[in-house]
């Protein structure tokens, strides 16, 4: 009897459209909507997914009363849709870029507290030296990011690595840190003062914070439970960091943010920094690639410029 998990076996019969069935059924757990996407009725969408089930010899999809959810293999196999279409287009606007004389094409993945000085300084440079070369950032918060770089959506991630990230699949630089600062809007009540109490800021007022599994909200979490103070009562949870920026100048919350990411509303003087400092330190973020991927050209030379901006930063602090 044939084994039909066997590689040449897939190989055969594993199409292009398997993969987006895959991709469109993840992100809709619901076959009716899958099949819609796919512009297919749902008994030809439930045949395809039968098709793909039967190649890999186990089922992918648990189904549910309403919808359906992946299973752990159905997981694994997600991850390598998402990253094998992701890839294909990639290489496809790549290639393109390239029979049109340019550069080829380079997707970034960075978190906003990288990108006012380290990465945007660095896409500015290689642009100079590659003026052709199409590139694409994408990203805001160090989750967002690592998620682009499962789903094989970008070359490389400037982020912070977490609990999630696999070791064995992705490897880890560090480049730099960030400095806390609380602020508010330039026209609230505290911007007037000198001296303010921390357990005044936590009982009296509201709050713009990052979600609780961020960096940023763990260093903030940590320096209240060294003063030995609740949490604040009313906070605004936001994971974007555009939308902080909007809320503190809507509101009379305190926002929690990095300096870098406040740099340029701070110079603009839209925003304060209150007298009040968070000594706990995020932790570093840095340059995180695939392990065992070819970099092209581009990507190594980008790498470089990261890092070398990186260095000249750190001896500027010191």
């Amino acid at each position: 009897m044939p084994d039909n998990s066997a590689p040449q076996h897939l190989f055969s019969r594993l199409r292009y459209k398997h993969l987006q069935m895959l991709v469109v059924l993840g992100s809709s757990l619901n076959l009716h909507r899958a099949s819609m996407n796919m512009h297919m009725s749902q008994p030809a969408a439930t045949r395809m997914l039968h098709e793909i089930e039967d190649m890999f010899g186990c089922e992918l999809f648990e189904r549910l009363p309403r919808g359906m959810r992946p299973t752990a293999l159905g997981k694994e196999l997600l991850r390598f849709a998402e990253s094998a279409l992701s890839g294909l287009d990639r290489c496809a606007a790549d290639m393109q870029a390239r029979l049109h004389g340019g550069y080829g094409y380079l997707a970034i993945g960075t978190i906003m507290g990288a990108a006012p000085d380290l990465v945007m300084n660095a896409v500015a440079e290689i642009k100079t030296l590659n003026p052709q070369l199409r590139i694409r950032i994408m990203g805001d918060t160090s989750d967002q990011v690592i998620q682009l770089l499962e789903q094989g959506r970008i070359d490389l991630a400037i982020a912070r690595r977490n609990a999630a990230t696999d070791r064995e699949h992705y490897a880890f630089e560090p480049l730099g840190n960030e400095q806390l600062m609380v602020v508010v809007h330039q026209g609230h009540p505290l911007a007037r003062r000198r001296k303010l109490d921390w357990a005044e800021l936590v009982s009296d007022w509201p709050w713009i914070l990052q979600p609780e599994s961020s960096p940023a909200r763990i260093a903030f979490d940590q320096a209240l439970e060294r003063l030995a103070l609740p949490a604040p009562a009313d906070i605004i949870e936001c994971s974007s960091v555009y939308s902080m920026q909007q809320l503190v100048q809507l509101t009379d919350a305190i926002m929690v943010l990095s300096a870098s990411a406040l740099r340029d509303y701070l110079k603009m003087g839209l925003v304060k920094a209150l007298p009040v400092r968070i000594e706990e330190r995020m932790a570093p973020f840095g340059l995180l690639t695939r392990k065992g991927e070819a970099a092209s050209r581009e990507l190594v030379q980008f790498i470089e410029l990261l890092r070398r901006r990186a260095a000249e930063q750190a001896f500027a602090a010191n």
